[in-house]
C-alpha cells in the first residue's frame, strides 16, 4: 500500500502537534512541534469517529439485513464515522436472529467504501415494557440460551438491558464474562437497582436521560445512579434528546461520557417516512419521531455531534475524545480512536469550521 503523508494540525494522545502524519493501513510516523492551538493555516487531523449506537442511515435500517448494514456504513463514513456498531431494535426473536446474520454477512465483506462494522449493539429485546421509548412492544426476559444463540450469529459487543426485569441482574456477570459491555437502558429501575447492576458488572448507560427513570431528589432513579457512580455513558448530542444543561451536568459528573447518534434510516436523507425496525418513523424539522410525537432515534451524524459539543463550550480536543477515543477505549479497541504510531489509519481531515474535507479508513481515502 502506498504511504500517504499529511501536513496538518495533529491531535495526538499527548496534545496538538503541527507537523507530518505518515501512514499506510497503520500510522507509521507522526512528527511535529507541540502547539497549544491548531494553526489556522493548516487543516485539522483527528481520529476517525466511532459510533457505538447506530440503527440506520441513507434510507437503510440495520434490521433489514446485510445490504442495509453496508448502506448505513457508507452513509456514516461520509460524515466521518470510521467504525460503528450496528444496532438492533426490539423484535420477535426470529427477526433479531435474521438481523444478526445480516450484520455478520456485512462484516465478512470488510468495510469497502464505508465505516468498519465492529459488531453489534443489541438494544432489545431485553428491555422494560414500561420504558419502550420508540421500541416496539416485543420485549421479553433474557435467557442464557438466547444469549449464546445471538453470540453465535454475530459478534455482540454491547448489550442494553433493563436490570429490574426477571433474571437480568443475575445474568449481567455472565454477559460480562463473555466479553460484552452491559449497558443499563430502557429501564424503570430505581437508583438502588441501578447501583446493584453496576456492582454486578454493568459498565454504562444507554442514551442517558432518555427512556429511563429520571432524577428526583428523593427518588434519584437511574439518572441519579449514573451521575453518582458511572464512569461511562452514552449521550445523544443533537439538541433534541437532551437539554444542554443536562448534557453539561452529565459531562461534569461522568468522566468518560461518549457521544452516539442513535441514528435511524433517516440520517442523510430528506424529510419523509422511514423504517425503524418494525415501525414507521417520520423525519421532519431535524428530528425523527413516531406518529404520536415520541422521539424515535435521530438523523444525527457524528460530524454534527462534534460541532454540537464544541458549540456547548468543549474544547475541540475534549469533543474529539468523546466521539473517538472514549468509545474506542470503552470497547477495548486500543488501535483505534487515536493518532499515534501503530494505530489503525482511521482518521478525518477538517477545516477550521469543523467541516469534513477527507475521511480515511485503513489508510484509504473514501469517496465523498
Amino acid at each position: 500500500m502506498t504511504l500517504t503523508t499529511l501536513h496538518a494540525n495533529l491531535l495526538t494522545p499527548d496534545g496538538w502537534r503541527r507537523g507530518l502524519l505518515r501512514f499506510d493501513a497503520q500510522i507509521q510516523a507522526l512528527d511535529g512541534d507541540p502547539i497549544e492551538q491548531p494553526d489556522p493555516a493548516l487543516p485539522i487531523a483527528l481520529p476517525g469517529f466511532i459510533d457505538l449506537h447506530v440503527h440506520g442511515g441513507g434510507g437503510a435500517d440495520a434490521m433489514e439485513g446485510a445490504n442495509a448494514v453496508r448502506t448505513l456504513a457508507r452513509l456514516h463514513a461520509r460524515h466521518g464515522t470510521t467504525a460503528l456498531l450496528a444496532t438492533t431494535m426490539t423484535a420477535p426473536t426470529a427477526e433479531v436472529q435474521q438481523a444478526l446474520d445480516g450484520v455478520a454477512a456485512a462484516m465478512a465483506d470488510g468495510p469497502g467504501d464505508g465505516a468498519r462494522v465492529l459488531g453489534v449493539h443489541l438494544e432489545g429485546p431485553w428491555l422494560s415494557p414500561q420504558r419502550l421509548g420508540a421500541q416496539p412492544p416485543d420485549t421479553h426476559a433474557a435467557t442464557l440460551a438466547e444469549l449464546d444463540d445471538f453470540c453465535a450469529r454475530a459478534p455482540l459487543r454491547v448489550v442494553t438491558l433493563a436490570p429490574e426485569e426477571r433474571g437480568h441482574l443475575a445474568l449481567i456477570p455472565q454477559l460480562v464474562a463473555r466479553g460484552l459491555r452491559v449497558q443499563i437502558g430502557h429501564s424503570e429501575a430505581s437508583y438502588e437497582q441501578g447501583v446493584a447492576a453496576l456492582a454486578a458488572g454493568a459498565s454504562g448507560f444507554t442514551h442517558l436521560f432518555n427512556a429511563m427513570s429520571g432524577l428526583h431528589h428523593r427518588a434519584p432513579g437511574l439518572v441519579g445512579a449514573a451521575l453518582a457512580h458511572a464512569q461511562h455513558a452514552e449521550l445523544i448530542p443533537d439538541g433534541l434528546h437532551v437539554h444542554p444543561g443536562a448534557l453539561l451536568a452529565a459531562l461534569r459528573a461522568i468522566p468518560r461520557v461518549h457521544a452516539v447518534t442513535d441514528a435511524t434510516a433517516a440520517a442523510g436523507m430528506p424529510d419523509g417516512a422511514f423504517r425503524l425496525g418494525r415501525q414507521t418513523v417520520h423525519h421532519c424539522a431535524g428530528g425523527v419521531r413516531l406518529a404520536d410525537g415520541t422521539l424515535a432515534g435521530s438523523a444525527l451524524t457524528m460530524d454534527r455531534a462534534l460541532r454540537h459539543l464544541v458549540g456547548l463550550g468543549l474544547s475541540l480536543a475534549d469533543a474529539s475524545d468523546r466521539v473517538s477515543r472514549f468509545p474506542a477505549d470503552y470497547l477495548g479497541e486500543t488501535t483505534r480512536g487515536r493518532l499515534s504510531p501503530g494505530a489503525d489509519a482511521d482518521l478525518v481531515l477538517l477545516d477550521h469550521h469543523l467541516q469534513l474535507q477527507s475521511v480515511f479508513v485503513a489508510g484509504r481515502e473514501l469517496p465523498r
